[in-house]
C-alpha cells in the first residue's frame, strides 16, 4: 500500500516539481492545501529553521509525514540577499515579477552579479520528529541583465546557468530536475531514505 506524504507548501510550483521526482517512488504525494493546512508563519531567520517549522506544521494538522522546502535565491552584490526573504523581497504579497524587477534594479549598476539557489528538504516522519531529515543543496549562476525563457517560477528567467549557456527557464523539467538545487537535495533525500528502509 503506497504511503502518503504532504508536501508543506502553497507555491504550486514546487508542488509539481517535487511531485514530479518523487514519483518513482511508491509514495503517495499530495499538497498541504488538500488536507486545508493553513500557512504557518516563517518565522525563522535560516531556510533550516523555516523548513522545520513548515514541516512541523504540516505533519501536526495531517498526522502524516511531511515534507517542506525552504529555499531561496542569494546574490553576492547584495551581501546574499534576498536569501529568506526571496519569495516577499518586493513585499509580502509580492508577485514573481515585482521581486524579479526589484532585483534587476538592485543590481543595476553591480558589476558583482554572482548568485546561486539553495535548497533546504525537512522530511519529518511526525510532528514531535526528534531527528528529521534535513538535505540541501545549492546551484551556481548568475544574474542577467534581462529576462529570458518562459519556464520554472520565481527568478528561473534571470538565473543564468554558465555551463548550460541558458536561464533556468529556459530549460525542460527534466533538465532543470536533473541539475537544480531542489532536484539535488531531492536525491540526498530519497538517498537517506533507502538508507534508512523507506518512510
Amino acid at each position: 500500500m503506497k504511503k502518503t506524504l504532504v508536501l508543506a507548501t502553497g507555491n504550486q510550483g514546487k508542488v509539481n516539481e517535487l511531485a514530479q521526482m518523487l514519483s518513482p517512488l511508491e509514495i503517495n504525494v499530495v499538497p498541504q492545501s488538500d488536507f486545508n493546512v493553513s500557512a504557518v508563519a516563517e518565522t525563522g531567520t535560516t531556510f533550516v529553521e523555516n523548513a522545520i517549522i513548515k514541516a512541523r506544521h504540516a505533519a501536526k494538522v495531517t498526522g502524516l509525514p511531511a515534507i517542506a522546502d525552504d529555499s531561496g535565491l542569494e546574490v553576492d552584490g547584495l551581501n546574499g540577499a534576498p536569501g529568506v526573504y526571496s519569495a516577499r523581497f518586493a513585499g509580502e504579497q509580492a508577485s514573481d515579477q515585482d521581486n524579479i524587477d526589484k532585483l534587476l534594479n538592485e543590481l543595476a549598476d553591480n558589476p558583482n552579479r554572482s548568485a546561486r539557489f539553495w535548497c533546504v528538504l525537512v522530511l519529518m516522519r511526525h510532528a514531535d520528529d526528534p531527528t528529521p531529515l534535513i538535505c540541501s543543496a545549492s546551484w551556481e549562476g548568475q544574474i542577467t541583465q534581462s529576462q529570458d525563457g518562459q519556464g520554472g517560477f520565481g527568478y528561473d528567467p534571470v538565473f543564468y546557468v554558465p555551463e548550460l549557456k541558458c536561464t533556468s527557464a529556459q530549460l525542460t523539467k527534466e533538465q532543470k530536475n536533473a541539475v537544480s538545487h531542489r532536484g539535488t537535495a531531492l536525491q540526498r533525500l530519497l538517498t537517506e531514505l533507502k538508507l534508512k528502509g523507506g518512510l
